[in-house]
């Protein structure tokens, strides 16, 4: 059972699956001097996506149940949605907003986005649709309803209820005989505190599902994606809305973080997935990468003005993405366990 840590906001106290404060750690590692804590640029990703792997492969008869009811995102996205359960409440923003900071949805993200069972509205209703792409690309904030939608949480209840279902939860893997039961002590106890009454149909995802299957969907490039967003016209709220927010990416990110979801898309385990984001994680961590300018512009002097380079998508070239998926020879990602992932 896993919950958000809480933190304080307008006096308040709110909890969240969130990890800011772990890149700006990362952020000073990597401008230091060779000594100085230098090695958490690699230390931070290597742990990070081991214990990502350990959750995704953990046995059935061992299911983790993360509540969120705050906010969730990057790292604690991956705590988290590599999970058998994912609990949503009213409260829940859910985003993979890496591509703003200069980096990419990373901690499996290349993995369980590409695997969003949301086939095509617009080209190929046998495929995957572009949900994935435009959740990756844009780091758009889900509430429940478009997480529900999306199957990316499993459950949705009322946060007045949580309370009573960790107790129950607790009392139901109590009651378990663990020395002759393997079975699934938390299913039930769920689907008994699921809100059905949860309106899937009014959520932004359903809303404008064809408008983003359009834009988003078998899309080999970004200037693509741009192109039929444009063509949608001025009159489309969705499409300016969601231009204006791919022109503040970092151009970098956005390349490198689709064709990480394209490769994602064909590597047969959660275990290979990770391994190329650990490639992309380091080339992100090299001096004068977006990465440091973004953190810089959100995190550190919080002036929401970063200074990307290359500053235009024209300029990021197909030798410059490539480099972000080279072999790290000795220093590869090492996992062990075995491969049963969830999502």
């Amino acid at each position: 059972l896993m919950a958000g840590t809480p933190y304080e906001k307008n006096g308040k106290s709110k909890p969240a699956f969130c990890a800011g404060g772990d890149v700006k750690a990362v952020y000073l590692a990597g401008l230091a001097k060779e000594g100085e804590n230098k090695s958490l640029t690699a230390d931070f990703f290597r742990e990070e996506y081991q214990l990502n792997y350990q959750i995704a492969t953990q046995p059935p008869h061992m299911p983790q149940v993360s509540i969120w009811d705050g906010v969730v995102m990057g790292g604690g996205v991956g705590l988290s949605v590599h999970g058998k359960y994912r609990v949503a409440t009213e409260n829940t923003v859910f985003a993979m907003p890496e591509c703003k900071i200069g980096l990419f949805p990373d901690v499996g993200g290349t993995w369980w986005i590409p695997r969003l069972k949301l086939y095509s509205q617009w080209q190929n209703k046998n495929v995957v649709g572009g949900v994935g792409n435009y959740l990756a690309l844009t780091g758009a904030r889900l509430k429940a309803e478009d997480l529900m939608y999306a199957g990316i949480a499993t459950h949705y209840v009322k946060s007045n209820q949580l309370e009573d279902m960790k107790r129950a939860l607790v009392d139901a893997s109590t009651a378990q005989d663990d020395t002759s039961n393997l079975g699934d002590c938390a299913a039930s106890v769920l689907m008994s505190f699921h809100d059905h009454s949860i309106d899937l149909d009014a959520s932004f995802l359903s809303q404008n599902r064809q408008d983003i299957d359009y834009a988003f969907d078998g899309k080999d490039s970004m200037e693509q994606i741009l192109s039929s967003l444009e063509s949608m016209g001025s009159d489309s709220q969705f499409g300016q809305s969601t231009l204006k927010t791919l022109q503040q990416m970092s151009p970098t990110s956005l390349k490198v973080t689709l064709e990480g979801l394209k490769r994602g898309a064909r590597v047969p385990t959660i275990g290979e997935a990770l391994k190329m984001e650990y490639r992309m994680s380091q080339a992100f961590m090299r001096e004068g990468s977006d990465f440091y300018e973004g953190i810089r512009a959100a995190l550190v002097d919080k002036d929401g003005n970063p200074k990307w380079s290359p500053a235009s998508l024209e300029d990021v070239t197909e030798t410059i993405v490539e480099s972000y998926f080279e072999d790290l020879g000795a220093n590869e990602l090492c996992l062990v366990g075995k491969e049963t992932a969830k999502l």
